[in-house]
């Protein structure tokens, strides 16, 4: 890993014990190759073995973080009444108005982020392992990065990185309301200087960008086996299928790799 340009190994410096770490968690994206399911819900709320995908991040992030917060756009009140209502804890950065992005996101965030060390969580990665790997030994400098063997860096033009969570610089001056993104801003420069530590996860990672993956994410939480939401009927036959919470499949159903909500919306996931 060292030996690769723009890796360095996990070999930084320790932060202090009394270094005060918050994290933000990313929910506010579009979920456009999501939809038809990103129509009915944000991609933050969609659950991943009945569990929406941000309480999922939330709990990865919680044993680390003294603080935690989640920006919101798309369908955000949807997002805001379920955190008010089940996570009241949670600092909310509303970006109804205008898509930030994630280095917009961190930019306006910044006067709560008050020179704290950040913990990154994209809400839309499922992860079964834990972020100690990535926050430990951390020296709040160089970039750091959790991800799968095999996989590229961040590339040209990428506003974020599909990565599952990440550490950008604590001492960052170029987070900022608006364009352009990380790559430009975080990633590029220290990759070109070699001062990007890239840690492997020990879990499964499932980016629930298309329907595809999001059920392959429940898949994977359910050890292969179909997932039914709370209150859901299901009187048919379902194979490696998603049922949403008060979903109905009727007697003379049968459905495969897809995924239900309602009595009619069937999105395939083949």
């Amino acid at each position: 890993m060292g030996a690769e340009r723009g890796y360095a190994p996990n070999v930084g410096g320790k932060r202090r014990e009394d270094d005060e770490l918050c994290a933000v968690v990313l929910a506010a994206g579009r979920g456009t190759r999501l939809r038809p399911l990103t129509s009915v819900l944000p991609k933050a709320l969609c659950p991943v073995g009945n569990v929406a995908l941000v309480d999922l991040a939330l709990a990865s992030v919680r044993p680390f973080a003294a603080d935690v917060a989640v920006n919101v756009h798309h369908l955000s009140a949807a997002v805001v009444d379920h955190l008010s209502r089940d996570r009241p804890e949670v600092h909310v950065s509303d970006e109804t108005d205008r898509l930030l992005g994630s280095a917009g996101a961190l930019g306006r965030l910044k006067p709560w982020i008050d020179g704290r060390a950040v913990l990154v969580r994209n809400s839309d990665a499922y992860l079964t392992g834990s972020l100690t790997e990535l926050v430990e030994g951390w020296d709040g400098q160089r970039p750091r990065l959790l991800g799968r063997r095999g996989r590229p860096p961040p590339t040209s033009g990428t506003s974020s990185t599909s990565e599952p969570a990440f550490c950008p610089p604590t001492s960052s001056p170029a987070w900022r309301s608006g364009p352009p993104g990380l790559y430009d801003l975080v990633w590029r420069p220290h990759w070109e200087r070699g001062e990007i530590e890239f840690v492997m996860t020990t879990g499964e990672f499932v980016d629930c960008g298309t329907p595809r993956d999001y059920l392959r994410a429940n898949l994977v939480a359910s050890g292969g086996r179909s997932v039914i939401g709370a209150g859901a009927r299901v009187l048919g036959s379902v194979v490696r299928t998603v049922v949403w919470p008060g979903g109905e499949v009727a007697a003379d159903e049968v459905l495969h790799d897809c995924i239900r909500v309602g009595r009619d919306l069937t999105v395939d996931a083949r």
